[in-house]
């Protein structure tokens, strides 16, 4: 028979732990404490484990354990580092959704957001990696179907696909939500089948073509060089310092048959350039980098802009 003076009354535990006598009763009740016998008027009595028992549950109810899994581990039908391992996924899986919805509120604050946007908002960021690639995907489909385009080109264009991590910044979550919108833009959508459809058209043609078999990236360079500073310092396009700095970049997009001071090739390639430069297709660009912390992409469309203001005005120049 169990040594009534040896066991501790409910009021002592509650003295000894710091705990309320009706929350230690709570816990007798879920089978958390049970009472290790009972005084003859029927009063719960506990053992001298009881002030170490209710330690350890308020230390696992603290980091959010629920009762019936405290109930397992003191029973030891489970270990406490089993219940921790598997708690602690649980939370980082939490914590994700709270970094994710938290970026979201504070995007909604920068936005101004109405709560249908909210709502959108809301729902795009629950998308998982495959449905965000799906939408991507579903959008180079449409602009690319039925064109013969360059297999490397289109295989970049599909390899890029925004990957937003467990735990975006707010820039991340509004990039995100920018490029969705972007995508689904019906206009954005036909701009960019006339560039794809431009592309496919040059491919065909070949040789002889402005912007047909050029080193884009060496031009590219040359043209965020050489035109954004002749921008930057103010050189009107149809200037004759302006003259002398197409001079300069209009030989890269020329073949062995083409004449870089022909009007009628410089007035071909202006088209080109003016079908095939939008500032929203750099931004597409500028949205993935940051979704994917990829390196920042630079603005060079108001570059491009300038090079093509440029070649009319030489046109326009050359016919007075």
């Amino acid at each position: 028979m169990t040594d009534p003076t040896a066991l501790l009354a409910i009021g002592e535990l509650a003295s000894r732990t710091g705990l309320p006598v009706r929350t230690i009763r709570f816990y007798s009740d879920r089978g958390v404490l049970p009472p290790a016998g009972r005084t003859d008027s029927g009063y719960r009595l506990y053992g001298a484990d009881a002030p170490a028992r209710l330690g350890l549950v308020r230390t696992l109810r603290e980091l959010g354990i629920d009762l019936a899994t405290i109930r397992r581990v003191l029973e030891r039908e489970v270990t406490v580092a089993e219940v921790a391992g598997a708690h602690a996924a649980a939370l980082e899986a939490q914590i994700r959704i709270l970094r994710v919805q938290t970026a979201v509120l504070r995007a909604v604050v920068r936005r101004g957001s109405d709560p249908l946007e909210m709502q959108r908002m809301h729902r795009l960021t629950r998308l998982s990696d495959d449905e965000r690639r799906r939408i991507v995907a579903d959008f180079l489909d449409e602009v690319f179907e039925g064109l013969d385009i360059e297999p490397g080109f289109a295989d970049r264009m599909r390899s890029a696909t925004p990957d937003l991590p467990d735990n975006p910044t707010p820039q991340q979550v509004d990039a995100w939500i920018e490029l969705a919108e972007l995508i689904r833009d019906d206009d954005f959508r036909q701009t960019v089948r006339r560039m794809s459809e431009q592309h496919a058209a040059t491919r065909e043609a070949g040789a002889g073509e402005p912007t047909a078999g050029l080193d884009w990236k060496a031009i590219a360079e040359l043209v965020a060089d050489r035109a954004e500073r002749a921008r930057a310092a103010g050189i009107a396009p149809g200037s004759h310092d302006a003259a002398r700095v197409l001079d300069e970049i209009v030989p890269a997009f020329t073949g062995p048959a083409d004449d870089p001071a022909d009007p009628a090739f410089r007035t071909r390639l202006a088209d080109r350039l003016a079908a095939g430069t939008d500032a929203r297709a750099e931004r597409y660009w500028q949205l993935l980098a940051i979704i994917n912390d990829w390196p920042p992409v630079p603005t060079t469309v108001p570059a491009w802009h300038w090079l093509i203001e440029a070649l009319r005005a030489g046109r326009e120049r050359g016919s007075r």
